[in-house]
């Protein structure tokens, strides 16, 4: 329990930076949809230039972070050695990409569809390089426990970055009398980005000298990593790249922009699995060694599973107040936000499933759970997209997700076998149906008036955080005020 406690405070902290820093971010959502409106497909850009984005952060970082925890926790490798290795050799291979995006920009502009537009292209690419760069510092941070000083520089990214596209977008405009352009938020990210990456200048090696045969070691562990963030990231941006390809109506960036933007309102589950993985990831491989580990990472799945039923709940029972997120003229878009939010408990699961073969060694099995599961999403998306739309796309996620948390489940229990709580998370994982099925009835096949409604679903969610007490988190257990309850 002790070591759940930590791993529960660490997710705090770093919760601090993801889940406080993303609802800040969100200020940009009704910015952009009220500046950007949904017909002039502005917002769809902006969704698809960051699939993009994440898709290249992905082969820029080729699963150096993963095995950099790996590494550094084995004693006979030096901590600095492993630091600066990597360090060194994400900074070498992320400036070539820019060189190489620089020499050929406009042939990239012209098939990414923004010819008109290549400063899009050169400004994304500089930025996904920096980013990458900056990922491996603040890993380090993270393996030296050092969540405070990781959660302020990501605040203050998020505080630079607001504060700029509410100048750009809001203030300058009344001055000048020129709406901002789009471009704006490409060229404020950089110039954060930028800044941030200053902040590191300490925390970097004296010298970024690369080991070799390190090195090499290192790749080994990472290529398969790599093949399986790919497919992972794929699963989250694949129908944001290939939507404008394959989509058959009008006004393709319109309804990306509107898919887009309803799908920020489900990004509460990203918000919470973010903060998560942050902390659990180093808490995973520093545990390997310990008797009870195994059964540790059951109670972790449990928790975790619960915790995103209740903000799955939660977001649920609060629609009518979340919506006013993003524009009127993108509320078309809601539907998309239950399917989206399972979709991400699924991966989320599948997440909490992959460490079996990272602590193995065997991460190729992790580059086919994701290969397939994105196979899956992909053939959903170029069959179904052209006829159903956005909604395929939301759909398509299920699928692929719900593909790899499968296979990784049934393989890894006969691989690295772990006695997860089934009996449990499934009667979670039912009840929570059940109080969502009532909130979807109120809310829209009652008479009710907004009030009446809210109380009904503000009731689901109180029952259901009193199951969590009852069987699972007593109030005289809760740090604070458990002491009061302790005393009665």
């Amino acid at each position: 329990m002790a070591n759940l406690k930590n791993l529960a405070k660490e997710t705090a902290i770093y919760g601090l930076s993801s889940i406080i820093g993303r609802f800040l971010n969100y200020l940009l959502v009704p910015l952009y949809t009220a500046k950007l409106a949904a017909e002039g497909g502005g917002y769809g850009i902006i969704t698809n230039i960051y699939a993009y984005v994440a898709l290249l952060l992905i082969l820029l970082t080729y699963g150096m972070e993963t095995t950099f925890f790996r590494f550094i926790n084995k004693e006979e490798h030096n901590a600095d050695k492993v630091y600066s290795t990597t360090l060194g050799c994400i900074t070498l291979t992320s400036s070539l990409f820019v060189m190489l995006v620089l020499i050929f920009i406009n042939p990239l502009s012209d098939l990414l569809g923004y010819a008109s537009h290549p400063s899009y292209i050169w400004v994304m690419a500089i930025t996904v390089a920096l980013d990458a760069i900056q990922g491996i510092p603040f890993a380090y941070l993270r393996h030296k426990k050092k969540a405070i000083k990781f959660a302020s520089l990501k605040l203050l990214f998020i505080v630079m970055n607001i504060g700029l596209n509410l100048f750009f977008f809001l203030v300058l405009p009344h001055f000048t009398g020129k709406a901002a352009d789009v471009g704006y938020a490409f060229y404020i990210n950089l110039a954060c980005t930028s800044v941030i990456t200053l902040f590191f200048w300490n925390d970097f090696p004296k010298s970024l000298s690369i080991d070799g045969a390190l090195l090499r070691q290192m790749l080994r562990y990472a290529w398969p990593i790599l093949i399986l963030g790919i497919a992972g990231i794929l699963n989250q941006t694949a129908d944001k790249i290939l939507f404008p390809y394959i989509y058959k109506g009008d006004n393709t960036h319109a309804q990306l922009g509107i898919y887009g933007a309803a799908s920020k309102i489900a990004m509460i589950m990203a918000m919470i699995m973010q903060a998560f993985r942050y902390a659990y990831e180093p808490f995973v491989f520093s545990k390997a060694k310990d008797k009870d580990s195994r059964d540790t990472y059951a109670q972790a799945m449990k928790y975790f599973i619960i915790f995103t039923l209740l903000a799955f709940l939660a977001v649920m029972a609060y629609m009518d107040v979340l919506k006013h997120i993003i524009a009127p003229d993108y509320w078309s878009g809601l539907r998309v936000v239950p399917i989206v939010m399972a979709a991400e408990i699924m991966m989320g699961i599948y997440f909490n499933l992959s460490f079996w073969y990272k602590l193995t060694d065997k991460t190729i099995w992790g580059a086919l759970f994701s290969g397939i599961g994105c196979t899956v999403l992909i053939g959903v998306n170029v069959i179904f997209v052209p006829q159903y739309g956005y909604m395929a796309c939301a759909w398509a996620g299920v699928a692929g997700y719900g593909t790899a948390m499968i296979l990784s489940y049934v393989i890894g229990q006969k691989k690295f076998p772990i006695k997860y709580p089934i009996a449990d998370i499934a009667t979670y994982m039912a009840t929570a149906a059940v109080l969502t099925a009532v909130i979807y009835i109120a809310d829209n096949h009652l008479q009710w008036g907004f009030w009446a409604r809210m109380a009904l679903n503000t009731a689901c969610v109180c029952a259901f955080a009193a199951m969590i007490i009852k069987r699972d988190m007593p109030l005289s257990a809760l740090p604070v005020i458990g002491k009061y309850f302790r005393k009665r």
